[in-house]
């Protein structure tokens, strides 16, 4: 529950345009008590059994109901929000969270028939509700938490920003830039040909004939004959 009432306070500006900020809580303390990492602590394994017989019975009869259908009757008969309240906060229509809670109901009536009275159920689930030691902190205490919470994720996150700027930082101190492309150095290129060369021929001059390549060694041509 102290984890929920902390959540709540670190993100107080989203609760506090939430339409039903305390269905927000619940909603959360709901999750955080299903949550695996939650059950891990040895005092939230399982609930300490209640000393009176009768609100055992109870609790085992609502530890025994589906989980969606414990929620939808604590809720509705347990904590006393009304069917569209219980159906919102579920997660159910309207319809759906009445054939929840009429099944629920009768299983626990089946189990107990005293508390086939829907007024005595309800008087039996805040007895069992208020006898349950679930060792929650004070406002001020989990004020207090939460903020020293928010205060630590605040700063982590600084010295996280500025940790990241200042190895980028030395980095571009540290490493030096990048050399210059070598330049090869200066010749001198000789005999190089003269433009003329390049171009006609001088008068009396003849062009070099190639010279006739003598044929590759290969099978000779069939030579027509004569008919």
């Amino acid at each position: 529950m102290d984890e929920a009432f902390q959540l709540a306070w670190q993100r107080w500006p989203e609760v506090a345009q939430d339409q039903d900020p305390a269905g927000w809580v619940r909603a959360v303390a709901h999750e955080c008590a299903l949550s695996p990492w939650h059950r891990l602590v040895p005092r939230n394994r399982a609930p300490d059994p209640p000393p009176d017989p009768a609100d055992r019975a109870l609790q085992q009869a609502l530890l025994d109901l589906p989980p969606s259908h414990r929620r939808t009757l604590v809720l509705h008969d347990g904590v006393g929000l009304d069917l569209p309240e219980t159906a919102a906060e579920t997660g159910a229509s309207t319809p759906a969270a009445a054939n929840r809670l009429m099944h629920a109901r009768e299983t626990v009536a089946a189990r107990l028939p005293e508390l086939a009275d829907p007024a005595e159920l309800h008087r039996r689930l805040v007895r069992l509700g208020a006898a349950e030691r679930l060792g929650t902190a004070g406002s001020a205490a989990v004020r207090t938490s939460g903020e020293r919470r928010t205060r630590f994720w605040a700063r982590s996150a600084v010295a996280f920003v500025v940790t990241v700027v200042g190895a980028t930082a030395l980095t571009l101190r540290t490493v030096p830039p990048h050399p210059p492309l070598p330049v090869s150095p200066e010749r001198v290129v000789r005999e190089v040909p003269s433009r003329g060369a390049s171009g006609s021929l001088p008068p009396g001059a003849s062009a070099p004939r190639a010279e006739p390549q003598e044929p590759q060694d290969g099978p000779e041509r069939p030579a027509p004959r004569a008919g």
